[in-house]
């Protein structure tokens, strides 16, 4: 392999990719996916859509879920930093509920994998930051669920500089605790 480390998490099934970057004088090259590495590291999956997002400083995204079609996540930051959160929905999971969050960013260059039933989020710290990530199902409308972000009951420490606002979009306001999350296989 060689190509990238893999960090696992006290959560099962989410991982951290660091992949080797090949530096000199013009600039860097790093191979951002490859099918036999991922498998050999422990991600054999398929990935058929890829998403990117542009965000300012403070605005937090999620947390999402795909409610009939769960998808496995690969995300990344090509640009800027953010704070990138997956929480456990998998039902009989000793971890559910629990989450897991790591900065990725453009200077850092890792990659967070998230299997199916967890929920996704991500808090933009730098003044913009341009979000990617690569899917195994594709987009369907009206299949999203979703926890509001700051649910005591999670207990996430998103890490909101003093003086910094919250943008958040209006459904991501009002979704509901992980009390009122309804799982369906």
């Amino acid at each position: 392999m060689g190509k990238l480390t893999v960090e696992t998490c006290e959560i099962e099934g989410l991982k951290i990719i660091t992949p080797q970057v090949f530096e000199d004088a013009r600039g860097y090259f790093m191979e951002t996916y490859q099918q036999k590495d991922f498998a050999e590291a422990g991600i054999p999956h398929v990935f058929v859509q890829d998403n990117q997002s542009a965000s300012r400083r403070g605005v937090l995204r999620g947390l999402h879920y795909q409610i009939g079609f769960p998808q496995d996540k690969l995300v990344r930051v090509v640009r800027g930093e953010v704070f990138d959160v997956a929480v456990d929905l998998r039902q009989g999971s000793p971890t559910f509920g629990k989450w897991h969050g790591v900065v990725l960013s453009a200077e850092n260059k890792k990659q967070f994998f998230i299997p199916k039933n967890f929920a996704h989020g991500f808090l933009v710290l730098s003044d913009y930051a341009e979000f990617t990530y690569k899917c195994t199902d594709f987009y369907h409308a009206n299949d999203e669920g979703g926890i509001i972000y700051n649910d005591p009951e999670i207990g996430i420490d998103w890490p909101i500089p003093e003086g910094m606002e919250l943008t958040l979009s209006d459904k991501d306001r009002k979704w509901p605790p992980l009390s009122g999350y309804a799982h369906r296989e």
